[in-house]
Formats: structure tokens, C-alpha cells, sequence
């Protein structure tokens, strides 16, 4: 195997997958998301965020993202990644199942006109669902980000991003550019309403 050769081919794959992904519809979601997450945080509502693996880190990045800060100075923004408390997930995994530990959290945590940011790259993950139906259930937003099929989650949310892409990889990577993305507007928003 040429190392050099295999490495541009999967830049190639990436590059192919973020040209793809990135179109008008995508795009206007994204919009969408943007905005309905500005509004959440201008009423001090909560983003939440729940994703598995790869997913689960991209909930904590941008969890981070909000509570810190992206590239502007500003009051810190409301968000929880359902990811990061140990004792939670695994006394819920353990006295339950783990298909309830993210959708748990939502019943004890969640409110009315919060936002609940679910993240699969197969939209099939169980977990994920769970947490989306209970969201709903309590009145909050939903969005999906996904791959290429959806999955189940695309027909459960209010909005749905999805990745041009069936290789997990590239659809994390598709996820974080496009949630970086929003991060960076939604930040521009409340930096121009503090100026």
C-alpha cells in the first residue's frame, strides 16, 4: 500500500462528502437550527445534546462551545451534553437499560421550549430515539444529525441535518463542520445583541 496515495484518496472521500453535504437544503436547516437555538438561549432555555462514540464527543465539544466560549467574549449560553456524567449512565445502564440513559436525563432535566440536539450517524441508535420521543413529549425542539439515510431519526425530529455520506467517518466530520458552523452564528448573534 502507498501511504501517500491511500491518505489523499480518503481527503478525497472527505472532500467529496463536505461538497455534497453542503448544499442549499443543508444549508437552510442549518439556518434554521441557528435560529431556533438563539431563540432557546435568549429565553435562558437549555441546549441539550446526546450522540454515542464519536457522536458523544462532538455533544461535548459543542456543549463546550456554549458554556465557554466559540470565538467571541459573552455571558455563557446554556447547554448539557447528556454524555459526560458517569454515575448517571452507568446507574442508568445498570438498574434500567441503556437504551433510556440519555431520554432519563431529558425527564429529570428537560423543560418546555428547550432544545434537544440528537446526534446518530446511523439514525437507528436506540438511545437516541428514546431521547427524542421523550423531548418531544415534554414540548422541547428537536434536531437530528445524521448520514445519508436518516434512519429513523430523520422522521422524528423537527429538523433534520444529514450528512451526504454513508461512511461514519465523513458523516462526523459533515456534523462537526456543521455544528461549528452554527456555534459560530448563533455566538455572532448574541455578540451583536451585547454590543
Amino acid at each position: 500500500m502507498n501511504i501517500e496515495t491511500r491518505l489523499r484518496e480518503i481527503l478525497a472521500e472527505n472532500r467529496t462528502a463536505i461538497e455534497k453535504t453542503f448544499q442549499d437544503g443543508n444549508l437552510q436547516v442549518m439556518r434554521s437550527v441557528a435560529q431556533e437555538m438563539a431563540e432557546v438561549l435568549k429565553r435562558r432555555g437549555t441546549v441539550f445534546l446526546c450522540g454515542n462514540g464519536g457522536s458523544a464527543a462532538d455533544a461535548q465539544h459543542i456543549a463546550a462551545e456554549f458554556i465557554g466560549r466559540f470565538k467571541h467574549e459573552r455571558k455563557s449560553l446554556p447547554a448539557i451534553a447528556l454524555t459526560t456524567d458517569t454515575s448517571i449512565l452507568t446507574a442508568l445502564a445498570n438498574d434500567y437499560s441503556y437504551d433510556i440513559v440519555f431520554a432519563r436525563q431529558i425527564e429529570g432535566l428537560g423543560n418546555p421550549g428547550d432544545l434537544l440536539i440528537a446526534i446518530s450517524t446511523s439514525g437507528n441508535s436506540k438511545n437516541i430515539l428514546e431521547a427524542v420521543k421523550k423531548a418531544k413529549e415534554i414540548g422541547m425542539k428537536t434536531v437530528g444529525f445524521t448520514g445519508e439515510g436518516g434512519g429513523k431519526l430523520a422522521g422524528m425530529t423537527d429538523l433534520v441535518f444529514r450528512a451526504s455520506s454513508k461512511n461514519t467517518s465523513h458523516i462526523q466530520e459533515t456534523h462537526i463542520t456543521a455544528l461549528h458552523a452554527i456555534s459560530e452564528i448563533v455566538e455572532e448573534m448574541f455578540a451583536q445583541h451585547a454590543s
